[in-house]
């Protein structure tokens, strides 16, 4: 016993199918960014969650997602800043509080801080 099978392939329907707005790939790419900006907001320190948006593109036959951060101190806390010396620019002295106190100081050596990539996590995460 023997079969014949023919198989037609609609190109303009896979097409729209896999690579054009709304199709199949598209839809997939969204709702896998979207998971990534919710959680970039949720690990996001302070008020940096408030400038991450996503958004999805198609280039050259191509789909992309895009997770942004507009926050302008985005970059050192994602890839975190060494040991550096912080001195006043507009007094002759810095003035902060430590422990309910008001301290002065002409320069403070600060220990740096360690990255927090929290947007790698994030799309980690999504996928």
């Amino acid at each position: 016993m023997s079969f014949n099978v023919t198989v037609t392939i609609d190109r303009t329907r896979l097409e729209r199918l896999l690579r054009l707005p709304g199709g199949l790939v598209h839809r997939n790419m969204l709702r896998r960014i979207r998971r990534a900006e919710e959680t970039a907001r949720r690990l996001a320190p302070g008020s940096m969650g408030r400038g991450i948006t996503s958004t999805v593109t198609r280039e050259g036959g191509e789909i992309t997602g895009h997770l942004i951060s507009t926050h302008p101190a985005t970059i050192y806390v994602v890839k975190g800043t060494p040991p550096h010396i912080i001195r006043p620019v507009r007094a002759r002295a810095l003035r902060f509080t430590v422990g309910g106190r008001v301290v002065f100081a002409r320069i403070v050596h600060h220990p740096g801080t360690k990255a927090n990539d929290f947007l790698a996590v994030a799309l980690r995460s999504a996928l």
